[in-house]
């Protein structure tokens, strides 16, 4: 699938909203994600941002008995063209019928590092996501916003599995992933179905600022599982993803 790229000068709602009003979804290359970015605001401790991903806790709630998720978490809050705030640390949820692997009970992860989630790049992320959901959902004045940090690791016999629930929904009203980085990883590629379980799309998140933009109630998404390209040396597949739940609907 073609990357989509941004016209210049274009505003990135207005650009963006095209193609995921026409399929629920648009995969954005990493040069033209990045230039929207920095249209939102620094990314200059980009490298301290991406390096956090070597400080993730075990995901212990794999329903798989899986040891190969690696994670942090923070919820925060943004009204309608407002900044996002952070909120009280709080588990996270999902109905079993958006994850049957692992939904239905509170899972709580250790938080996104203070210095992380006041930094300069999180904060245009979330900018980012804010101002292009609002102009997708001019419905919405009051967003739950989720931050997950994921390092899924592979080795040798025992791939790493992104989305080990499988073709599924999130249960919120947009998803936004962002490869921050792959470390000898082969595989990996995401999968775009329709509701009704046909295939629209497929893509891979190959470097970093490569993203996926998927409006949850309209799609399935999935991630196939990763592998060592060196089954000899550590191998990783590190993303942020970022949800936005319209409060103001009434969303399971």
């Amino acid at each position: 699938m073609a990357a989509f790229h941004p016209v210049s000068g274009e505003p990135v709602p207005a650009a963006l909203e095209n193609a995921l009003q026409a399929k629920g979804f648009a995969f954005v290359d990493g040069a033209a994600m990045r230039e929207w970015l920095e249209r939102s605001g620094s990314l200059d401790d980009w490298e301290r941002f991406a390096a956090s991903w070597n400080d993730l806790h075990l995901d212990t709630y794999m329903g798989d008995g899986g040891r190969y998720r690696r994670r942090r978490h923070a919820v925060f809050a943004a009204q309608r063209g407002g900044e996002p705030v952070r909120q009280p640390h709080q588990p996270h949820w999902q109905a079993r019928d958006y994850n049957p692997l692992n939904g239905g009970i509170e899972r709580w992860f250790e938080p996104v590092e203070d210095a992380i989630a006041t930094g300069h790049s999180l904060a245009t992320i979330l900018r980012f996501g804010r101002g292009l959901f609002d102009a997708l959902a001019p419905q919405a004045t009051d967003w739950k916003i989720e931050v997950h940090q994921f390092r899924i690791e592979a080795a040798k016999d025992s791939p790493g599995k992104p989305t080990p629930e499988g073709m599924h929904r999130d249960g919120v009203d947009f998803v936004l992933v962002l490869m921050i980085d792959r470390h000898n990883i082969a595989q990996g590629e995401t999968s775009i179905h329709s509701l009704d379980g046909q295939h629209l799309g497929s893509f891979t998140l190959a470097k970093p600022f490569d993203a996926a933009i998927v409006e949850d109630t309209r799609v399935f998404h999935g991630v196939t599982a990763v592998e060592p390209i060196d089954p000899s040396r550590p191998a990783a597949r590190d993303v942020l993803v970022v949800t936005f739940r319209n409060r103001t609907a009434n969303v399971a």
